[in-house]
């Protein structure tokens, strides 16, 4: 047989021709192989071992789970794992074959990339949990298990839109093939979550099947390749090129003209150099392109976002202005583009270079320990990004066309799936904790290739067209930097982190179920509406010289009322406004941040751009912490002066019959609209698969079997920042784990504002050590430092209170009824406010007192940071509290407290302990031991006499002991103080627990 290939070169009568459906049909047996032999093997001589799981084993469970056949026992993992590598090559083979089939067929197109980037990855993804399997490394399996099901995505989307049109049979068995594989994952979920969270038995097999299910529809799917590869023949053969240079194979591929539907022999065949070299072609370089600008933009939110909670530990401490606040300056860079020709420099490859090596000090300034040097190195490096970010956007090529602006949304979306999958820390902070040295590694790597394409990308040619003919007044000063300044506060405040409007709307509990949203299991519903939000605006991108529908009043009253809804009410309605206004941002980011204007003002522009934020940025904290800020009286607790303000900023960016506004044609090439649905659907998908893979496997239980114990704490967190301006939330888990606290309070954690950096402080106790938690009155509207009730009993209901502040900061309390044991217990924590405002402490002591004692007689624990000295007598909090409040302290003879207390009734105390606070914070944490009457029977002797009978701890039964660890020097600066040990009580005689 004849042809030639795309140079003109027939293949050589002694080349060696293969089938290319013979790799098809190679690579579907292989697999089924594989896999099939692992589960007769294994069922022969391993059945009940390879059935049985941490729930139940046979009879209840029956049929093996695929990681259980294919990894857990020999012979069969062993035959399992050399069939899978053999059928690797057959993989990539058919993998690379069908691009290269594509991308000749449709030259223009970036749906062949698409395929064999999400080919190569899934496959690699396939070996990762083929041979890293569940006993191995639990974590690691499943990651790969996901990413792998994320690839079939794109995979199977290619796979479908590339099948030829005459091949119509191929189009619908993949379009059943798909269905059938993503309809399985639904129930393989519902069931996963009756095995591992309700741990009921037989639920592993019903989930096995589909799991089974999985891996057939998935080998069917890829053998209908076979049917593409009918008409295509491999030549394998040795040939010369001009110069004499010997080259060792060359592939290519001989396809019958099938429009013509000529024979064989007849056709003229077609044949296409598949070498490596050709493979490297300008579509790689536009992915590699829009991958950089990705993380680019991820870089540039890392960085921005970074900044205020660097500068803030600094005012924490000094409970005031502290001076570093001139750091936030740093965001006015933009202003230097006045100068003439620096604009032209930072726009071009080597001054955009030097700036994106600058803003790379953001994330090596992770390494500076000291935390002054390290805003030092921040404020540089924020300076920087932002002259990066607004060269790039002021470049006259993006004058028209949306691309800049959803890059930027886009970067921010990445950035917030990231603080999501690392426990709400993105994870090149500079002020990670210190463990999360290796993702911070990662990204520094990152930054370093994107600083090498980017360097060595082709130079555009800058248009010098002028946009404007008419003078640049104020109104349009307005109608630009006020829009771009509140686009980029909203970004911030709000859609930062997923949890943030989730805290907004949060209420507490109602007859044991939350009443709204939970921000570890529903956040990534807000990513979801963000990215819905983005898909939207890509909708509207096509080039067009019609006026944008996002940016028309409509669109814009759409946005207003949904925020209307989030701030008026609360639970489920809430959060569906905030839903509302996710989509609403980030569908008219791109529009809002495209610039429209003559390069000569674009210093002006930004410098009040950014002028807007930091005024907005500064406004907002001054609701909270009017306390400690000049001025304060003028915006305490006027959160919505600030939204009306933002609100009003972005308003001035739509399109309103008065304002003069600029028409010219705008959109993103298709191809960038492409790419930007892919990584959009992509984030989406992945925060729900991390939200099931991170949900807790087992049911919430105490840490002690021991029937009515209950082991609590009290700690002021200190805004989730430790001694040295790092994330506390690794430390904070290590202390309560080792301690094994059933309920604890924390105080000073609503770090849901930007000077925290949008965090959630309970994330990494929730997911890691199985918490039900209640955030307590949280959210920028509450204006309060923020409670925190976590417990290991389920919350039966919850109450929320604003206590009286007419002076001071206003103070948080949660009134929570817990089920322990069966016995309902009140639990109080509440946070009062400073020492200089003693009307203020008195009444909210007054006003906690009334909440204690409605509950009489019902068992209560009290929790709290109150400003007073022990036995101090009225108008002072603890006398109002422990008299009016009919409760007793854990221990008065204790004189060496001054603001945090647990205080108790209807409970035996059986141990005290003060733990020093080490670099966490700057206060200690307080444990309370307490053991209920049994049930049906009351506390028999309530006496002051009988509650002191203090014990040695030998004398107490071992399941009461604390720690042993943390006598002596203790972890990681913790260790029992004041008494150097834990205090141990007896029971009264006569006592039934």
């Amino acid at each position: 047989m004849s042809g030639l290939s795309a140079s003109g070169v027939p293949p050589p009568k002694n080349a060696f021709r293969i089938p290319a459906s013979s790799i098809a049909v190679a690579n579907t047996y292989m697999s089924l192989a594989a896999f099939l032999s692992a589960l007769v093997i294994g069922s022969v001589l391993h059945y009940k071992k390879i059935v049985k799981n941490s729930v139940a084993g046979y009879p209840h469970e029956w049929f093996p789970s695929v990681s259980a056949a294919i990894g857990d026992w020999y012979p069969e993992r062993s035959i399992f794992q050399i069939l899978c590598a053999l059928t690797s090559g057959p993989r990539f083979m058919s993998t690379f074959l069908l691009y290269q089939q594509a991308a000749t067929e449709k030259p223009h197109s970036k749906v062949p990339t698409v395929l064999l980037v999400s080919g190569v990855v899934r496959t690699l993804a396939c070996g990762g949990w083929m041979f890293i399997t569940s006993s191995d490394d639990h974590d690691a399996h499943d990651f790969f298990m996901i990413l792998y099901i994320v690839c079939n995505i794109p995979w199977m989307y290619s796979c479908i839109v590339l099948t030829n049109v005459t091949n119509s049979r191929a189009k619908k068995a993949r379009y059943l093939a798909c269905a059938s594989f993503f309809g399985a994952i639904f129930p393989l979920v519902y069931f996963f979550i009756q095995h591992k969270v309700h741990r009921v038995a037989g639920a592993y097999t019903r989930y096995s099947f589909f799991e089974w299910g999985l891996i057939l529809c998935d080998v069917w799917f890829d053998s209908i390749m076979e049917s593409d590869f009918r008409h295509t023949q491999l030549y394998l053969f040795g040939a010369s090129d001009a110069m004499g240079t010997k080259i060792l194979s060359q592939t290519l591929l001989d396809r019958e003209d099938l429009r013509e539907n000529r024979s064989l022999d007849q056709a003229s065949p077609r044949i296409v150099d598949a070498t490596l070299p050709n493979l490297i072609s300008s579509q790689w370089k536009v992915q590699l392109e829009f991958a950089s600008d990705l993380y680019t933009a991820f870089v540039f939110w890392s960085v921005f976002t970074s900044l205020i909670p660097s500068l803030f530990w600094f005012s924490v401490w000094e409970l005031g202005i502290a001076g570093h606040e001139l750091a936030l300056l740093t965001c006015l860079s933009p202003i230097i583009f006045a100068i003439p020709k620096t604009l032209g420099w930072a726009q071009s490859r080597w001054g955009s270079s030097a700036l994106f090596a600058a803003t790379m000090l953001g994330q090596l300034a992770y390494y500076v320990r000291r935390p002054l040097s390290r805003l030092l190195t921040v404020s540089a490096a924020n300076a920087a990004v932002f002259l990066h970010q607004t060269a790039y956007w002021s470049q006259p090529e993006n004058t028209n066309t949306l691309y800049p602006g959803a890059i930027t949304a886009l970067g921010l979306l990445l950035s917030s799936l990231c603080k999501h999958l690392n426990y709400s820390v993105n994870p090149i902070w500079p002020f990670a904790d210190l463990q999360s040295s290796k993702l911070n590694k990662f990204g520094l790597i990152l930054s370093l290739l994107t600083l090498l394409e980017r360097h060595t990308r082709t130079d555009r040619q800058h248009a010098s067209k002028v946009i404007r003919s008419t003078p640049f007044g104020l109104k349009d000063y307005f109608c630009t930097s006020l829009p771009i300044g509140g686009l980029l506060f909203t970004l911030h405040s709000l859609m930062s982190d997923c949890s943030t409007l989730v805290a907004w709307t949060w209420t507490g509990y109602s007859h044991y179920q939350p009443k709204g949203p939970l921000p570890h299991i529903h956040g990534p519903l807000i990513l979801i509406a963000q990215c819905l939000g983005l898909l939207i605006a890509t909708m509207f991108a096509a080039p067009t010289s019609s006026p944008s529908p996002l940016l028309h009043p409509a669109w814009l009253l759409f946005g207003v009322g949904s925020f209307t809804i989030t701030y008026r009410y609360q639970d489920w309605l809430g959060f569906f406004g905030a839903l509302g206004f996710c989509i609403f941002v980030f569908a008219a980011s791109p529009s809002l941040l495209r610039r429209s204007w003559p390069a000569n003002v674009s210093a002006q522009v930004y410098f009040f751009a950014m002028l807007t934020y930091c005024v907005l940025g500064l406004a907002s904290v001054w609701t909270v912490a009017y306390a400690f800020v000049p001025a304060g009286h003028l915006l305490r607790e006027r959160s919505d002066i600030v939204s009306i303000l933002q609100l009003g900023s972005i308003a001035l960016g739509f399109r309103f019959p008065k304002f003069r506004r600029l028409k010219t044609t705008v959109g993103i090439a298709p191809s960038a609209r492409s790419q930007i649905r892919i990584i959009v659907t992509s984030i989406a998908l992945s925060s729900l698969l991390a939200t099931l893979y991170k949900r807790p496997s087992q049911l919430v239980r105490p840490y002690t079997s021991a029937p009515g114990v209950i082991t609590t704490g009290i700690w002021t967190l200190h805004f989730g920042l430790n001694n040295l301006g790092r994330d506390s939330q690794r430390q904070l888990q290590k202390l309560i784990g080792d301690m094994k606290l059933d309920i604890v309070g924390l105080l000073e954690t609503d770090l849901h504002r930007i000077v925290f950096g949008n965090r959630d402080l309970t994330r990494r106790v929730v997911e890691d050590l199985g918490y039900y938690v209640d955030i307590g009155p949280t959210g920028p509207k509450s204006h309060t430092w923020g409670a925190v009730l976590v417990s290991k009993f389920p919350i039966i209901n919850s109450t929320h209170h604003l206590l009286p502040s007419p002076h001071g900061e206003l103070a948080p309390a949660i009134e929570a009824v817990v089920d322990i044991h069966g016995t309902p217990v009140t639990v109080v924590v509440a946070h009062n406010g400073q020492e200089e405002d003693p009307l203020d402490r008195e009444l909210q002591s007054t006003e906690l007192a009334r909440i204690m004692a409605s509950s009489y007689p019902r068992p209560l624990i009290f929790l709290g940071y109150v400003v007073t000295k022990p036995l101090a007598t009225r108008p002072n909090p603890y006398e109002i509290l422990v008299t009016d409040g009919r409760v007793h302290d854990i221990d008065k003879d204790d004189r060496d407290r001054w603001c945090e207390y647990i205080l108790y009734r209807g409970l035996y105390r059986t141990a005290y302990a003060r733990v020093s606070r080490g670099t966490v914070t700057d206060t200690e944490l307080q444990i309370g031991q307490f053991m209920l009457p049994r049930h049906g029977h009351d506390i028999v002797d309530d006496s002051e006499a009988a509650r002191y009978r203090r014990s040695r701890k030998e004398d107490v039964p071992s399941y009461l002991w604390m720690p042993k660890q943390y006598y002596g020097k203790g972890v990681n600066r913790h260790f029992y103080h004041v008494f150097k040990t834990p205090l141990y009580y007896k029971l009264p005689e006569g006592a039934v627990v």
